[in-house]
């Protein structure tokens, strides 16, 4: 359903859009550079949203409302509001929050691209890239791929100004010291794994994330029922951006292949602060997150979500492509 929705709106999408705007938002399948990816600042492939008219804007709202949840919405407009106040832009505060990209300056750092023919049976795929955001959905044979994904923000918090105390993935940052101080002092010196916080996510923007750069940590098989909850909430911040179905499937692959070889780490700080750096992971056979919070005098916040087994739909390309030899 999810699928099938997803490649109507797509389709609405791209008829709305002039040669011009489809020459930028268009390329093959095969492009050589569809796993290339990044969360820095600076153009890459794709059409700006803030070329897209309002009715176009509207469809484009309305594709991520199919495959992303409302909390994973609001946390796609606060890397936008995140932007508009470290770069201290011009954009009024609602562009980000309500839209209206049309013209403005934050949307020129957001940039749109479908890769394939969703009118066609072949697998295809839709992204959305720019700084601190990394979306990418790709579709095969009625399934569906939702990783890699990246959300970041710089201010984590804002401390001046008239968006003081403004926070933004914030519950990345408090269930990941809720459950970090949960935990036994024998639990906590294996999860424990540095005194130093590392500059920032090991696995930064790699096509193909290695799950060796990460220290395994703490297991969720070796924790208390009340830890075992935190750590579940914790996933939930990462699954949890997608749309229901999506993220219930995510869920039932983790338990399918053994919810309790999870791992948790932790390194740097061991308490919230200004100036205090700390990161975390999280580990299992297919599923990987981390999450740092060191630059910046530790506030700025970022945040992957990786499927080791199915990335760019890798699993289920593979079983496409055997189909159909």
């Amino acid at each position: 359903m999810v699928v099938e929705q997803t490649r109507e709106a797509v389709l609405e999408l791209l008829a709305s859009l002039s040669s011009a705007q489809l020459d930028k938002i268009t390329a093959a399948f095969d492009t050589p550079d569809h796993h290339q990816w990044t969360y820095l600042p600076g153009a890459v492939p794709g059409l700006p949203l803030h070329e897209l008219s309002a009715a176009q804007e509207a469809l484009v709202v309305r594709l991520l409302g199919l495959v992303y949840s409302e909390r994973g919405l609001a946390d796609f407009r606060g890397v936008m509001a995140a932007e508009i106040i470290v770069r201290g832009l011009a954009d009024p505060m609602e562009v980000a929050e309500v839209g209206g990209w049309a013209g403005s300056t934050v949307g020129d750092r957001y940039y749109l691209r479908v890769l394939g023919d969703p009118a066609g049976a072949g697998p295809w795929a839709w992204r959305l890239n720019g700084h601190h955001l990394a979306l990418h959905v790709t579709l095969v044979d009625g399934a569906i791929s939702f990783t890699p994904q990246f959300f970041g923000s710089n201010p984590a918090e804002v401390r001046t100004g008239p968006h003081a105390g403004r926070r933004f993935l914030a519950a990345e940052q408090d269930l990941g010291f809720q459950l970090l101080h949960a935990l036994e002092p024998a639990q906590l010196s294996v999860a424990l794994v540095s005194d130093a916080a590392p500059d920032d996510i090991l696995t930064r923007h790699d096509p193909v994330a290695d799950a060796s750069l990460l220290h395994r940590g703490l297991a969720y098989g070796d924790m208390t029922p009340e830890q075992r909850q935190l750590l579940s909430l914790l996933i939930g911040q990462y699954v949890g951006r997608a749309a229901g179905p999506i993220g219930l499937q995510t869920w039932q692959d983790i338990t399918d292949q053994g919810i309790e070889r999870l791992t948790f780490a932790w390194a740097g700080e061991t308490e919230p602060g200004v100036g205090h750096r700390h990161y975390y992971s999280i580990a299992g056979p297919t599923f990987l997150a981390e999450y740092d919070n060191t630059q910046d005098n530790a506030n700025h916040i970022h945040s992957v979500w990786r499927d080791l087994r199915n990335d760019w739909a890798t699993d289920l390309l593979a079983a496409h492509y055997a189909m159909h030899r």
